[in-house]
């Protein structure tokens, strides 16, 4: 029986060619863009010359046509070096997976090109100040105009937002019909009406930059509407369930490279005449984390080959988004304690990690949900 886990030569290739990159061009200036909250385009721009910013579209679109395995291990590789950018990345590619799934031959030949060349950067928009993981309870608000929608409201955390050419952005025609009132739609930022507004100042992740949208009678044709309304709800879903591979392989990536850290300060740190890698409990806590991230990295490919079979992957993107970002966080945090108290130094990039781990629990459908989604399923098989 074939390994499923197994990697292709081209998949091979581009983990490597990712983690020469990003050891190279990301690493070096992640610190400094972290002080700073700076996102920096010309990062993705190379990145984008190197064919990551469309892997998995399809070739006829202008991507490598890859799919979702390469993507995650991608991103894994970009993680391990910076989050803040593989998150930027993630929701880059999530914003393609909505076209993809579910625009019109047209919508893919109009807007998928130039999001997989990396000439333009792609945001996904759905959080609202009163809509969080209640995502049905939208009130940004469409209003048929002609040939088109004016959208009145806020959103708010969007990463991307402040430097996006292209919005997939999700608003409600009537809020009194909850999931069967919305709609989703792409919006070029330059439309008339659309403004963004302020940036969020977090605790990590800090150079994704997230940032407030606001609409003013913003205008948006109906030919950039993505289904028909009232599906929004379910383009939203389904882009979410493939986007949370991706945040579930940088999870990984950060978490190998907090382990990384920690063993390589416990083989060199001395304390009572030896080295304190040799002592038990540190060894304890090494080997769960490099456990723990071998389990997350497994979880993450098993969802990638199942969306790349095109197989369902709601449960099983939920169980690896859900792993991975606990296990960052775990391992981020015992990685500070390891290092003492020069893990908790803002010289060391553990205390980045740590922060940067915390958002991943959070985003993307807080884990409280991702257990939910994982139980209603297990019910809803027992009960068939």
């Amino acid at each position: 029986m074939a390994d499923p886990f197994a990697l292709g030569e081209a998949e091979r290739q581009v983990r490597d060619t990712v983690r020469a990159f990003a050891g190279a061009e990301l690493a070096p200036t992640a610190a400094a863009r972290d002080e700073s909250e700076t996102y920096d385009r010309s990062l993705f721009e190379r990145m984008a010359a190197l064919g990551l910013t469309g892997l998995a579209t399809a070739e006829a679109h202008g991507g490598a046509g890859m799919g979702t395995m390469a993507s995650a291990l991608a991103l894994e590789e970009i993680a391990a070096a910076d989050m803040g950018m593989a998150v930027s990345l993630s929701v880059h590619v999530l914003a393609q997976h909505c076209i993809t799934a579910f625009g019109t031959a047209e919508q893919q030949d109009r807007f998928l090109p130039p999001l997989a060349s990396g000439s333009a950067l792609g945001a996904f928009a759905l959080t609202e100040p009163e809509a969080g993981s209640d995502a049905a309870s939208l009130a940004l608000h469409a209003t048929a105009d002609g040939d088109g929608y004016r959208l009145n409201g806020t959103k708010i955390w969007i990463t991307n937002g402040a430097h996006a050419d292209l919005v997939v952005t999700f608003a409600t025609t009537d809020r009194a019909k909850g999931r069967d009132g919305i709609l989703a739609l792409v919006i070029a930022t330059d439309a008339p009406g659309f403004a963004v507004g302020a940036h969020e100042r977090k605790m990590g992740i800090r150079d994704s930059v997230s940032a407030e949208l606001i609409f003013d009678d913003a205008q948006v044709p109906v030919a950039n509407r993505l289904g028909a309304e009232g599906e929004g709800l379910t383009v939203a879903l389904g882009g979410l369930a493939v986007g949370r591979i991706g945040i579930a392989a940088a999870c990984v990536g950060l978490a190998r490279a907090a382990l990384e850290a920690a063993t390589a300060h416990a083989v060199a740190r001395r304390q009572f005449g030896r080295r304190i890698a040799d002592q038990g409990a540190i060894q304890t806590m090494l080997a769960d984390a490099a456990t723990s991230i071998d389990a997350a990295r497994l979880l993450t490919w098993r969802a990638a080959r199942l969306r790349d079979s095109g197989q369902p992957i709601g449960t099983a993107s939920s169980m690896a988004k859900l792993f991975a970002s606990d296990t960052a966080m775990r391992v981020a945090t015992d990685a500070v304690q390891i290092l003492g108290g020069a893990g908790y130094s803002r010289d060391n990039p553990v205390e980045r990690f740590m922060r940067d781990a915390k958002g991943a629990q959070i985003y993307e459908g807080t884990n409280q949900i991702h257990r939910l989604i994982i139980a209603q399923q297990l019910i809803t098989e027992a009960t068939r």
